[in-house]
């Protein structure tokens, strides 16, 4: 099973990235179709910049640690979809780095997943539910946009030229799938924090209208 799944990856890779590569004018283009002047957005903001100030106030090792931490669970997360048992996570003693090991060859959605898949709002979400009849709307909101600024944050701060995983996959991957990739996942927390689950599926619906009315207008201008 875990070599059928790693062909299969294998054979999306390029697909995948030309898709997210032409999504990208319609992921721009649904910023427009949120409501930010509504509550729940002043409150996911709010979430979103408590995350830089107590960034801020803390210690950088801890800082620098978490964000290894999560990097390297995000590998491991991917591992275990794609029926990879997992054998170790270690985080480097000076801060450095990590590294996760698993068993079988694994597959490019497992080394890139750290760069786009904000794994603590998933859990979040899949969690909202039934937290929601414990705690304020509100304070989900603000507890969502807290998640994906750490998200953006982490992101930025492990690309750079010395990162491995890139060369794993290749940096023109990379550079066509991940921009597009993290605009899809900040589109689906944006609508989740709207309407929850019904707001992701209204969202895609929306990109793929886009991408639709996006496509109609460039084959009306060529022919």
């Amino acid at each position: 099973m875990q070599r059928v799944i790693n062909q299969v990856i294998e054979l999306l890779k390029w697909p995948a990235a030309l898709f997210m590569l032409v999504s990208l004018p319609a992921l721009f283009q649904s910023l427009a179709w949120f409501k930010f002047m509504q509550l729940k957005y002043f409150a996911m903001f709010g979430g979103f910049f408590i995350y830089f100030i107590s960034k801020s106030m803390s210690d950088a090792s801890l800082k620098a640690n978490m964000q290894i931490l999560a990097h390297e669970l995000t590998h491991a997360f991917f591992a275990l979809l794609t029926f990879h048992k997992v054998k170790s996570i270690k985080l480097a003693e000076d801060d450095s780095g990590g590294s996760m090991s698993f068993e079988g060859e694994g597959n490019w959605l497992i080394v890139v997943a750290p760069y786009f898949f904000p794994l603590f709002a998933f859990f979040l979400m899949l969690f909202v539910p039934l937290l929601g009849h414990f705690i304020p709307a509100l304070l989900i909101n603000a507890i969502i946009g807290y998640l994906l600024a750490y998200h953006l944050d982490t992101v930025a701060s492990q690309i750079h030229d010395k990162q491995t995983d890139f060369a794993k996959v290749s940096a023109k991957f990379c550079w066509m799938f991940l921009p597009g990739a993290n605009l899809w996942v900040i589109g689906f927390l944006l609508a989740f924090n709207s309407k929850q689950w019904l707001g992701v599926q209204q969202y895609q619906k929306l990109v793929f209208w886009l991408m639709d009315k996006n496509w109609q207008y460039v084959k009306n201008l060529i022919f």
